[in-house]
């Protein structure tokens, strides 16, 4: 059994995020991980959530899911980020969410964690490569060690070749268009196998 405690760390509105981080720890904990599922703080108003019947529907089937904290990010060896894409960026929820982490960041708390990043949109080229590669930006700062599926299993493929992380298609109903379900698990086993590596070889 692998030591490799790994965080998912997930924005989602309507649980297209959810669900990839769902299927990344499932495959993490394949590998031996001890995962836990955290979604970053809402920033929208509750105005805005209720105008929007997927997206309040969503809010309330994930009410127990747990908000992340810094002290996760302390606690894990490795992170799976799942972000909706905004303009080819990170929902600002998450962005926020890494602006809060100065702290951990100049104690030198993120460095030599393995991390890898899925994402989404409404359509094909919707953005997911440059937000998966603009978060990645942020980990170079923080000494983290990426962890991209590149082509390391045939899913890779079957998904839609994206080798920078997991992504997905999502039409108006909510519908995932592409079947991703084992390139995230794959995703999910991969990085904690890698943080497995890194974790031996820091610490023996």
């Amino acid at each position: 059994m692998s030591d490799v405690k790994l965080a998912v760390i997930y924005y989602s509105s309507t649980g297209t995020n959810y669900q990839l981080s769902r299927w990344a720890a499932e495959g993490a904990e394949q590998a031996g991980a001890e995962t836990k599922v955290l979604k970053v703080p809402e920033l929208a108003p509750e105005a805005a959530i209720n105008a929007n019947p997927e997206w309040k529907a969503h809010a309330e089937a994930t009410k127990d899911v747990p908000t992340v904290a810094p002290d996760d990010l302390e606690w894990a060896d490795a992170y799976i980020f799942s972000v909706p894409t905004r303009f080819g960026n990170m929902a600002s929820q998450m962005k926020q969410f890494f602006d809060t982490l100065g702290g951990l960041w100049f104690n030198g708390k993120l460095a030599n964690k393995v991390v890898s990043a899925m994402s989404s949109a409404s359509n094909a080229h919707g953005g997911q490569e440059a937000t998966i590669l603009s978060l990645y930006t942020s980990i170079y700062h923080w000494g983290g060690i990426v962890a991209a599926p590149g082509y390391t299993d045939p899913v890779i493929f079957s998904a839609g070749g994206n080798p920078y992380g997991t992504s997905v298609t999502v039409d108006q109903s909510g519908k995932m268009l592409e079947d991703v379900r084992a390139a995230a698990i794959h995703q999910g086993k991969r990085t904690a196998t890698v943080a497995g590596w890194v974790k031996k070889g820091l610490h023996g």
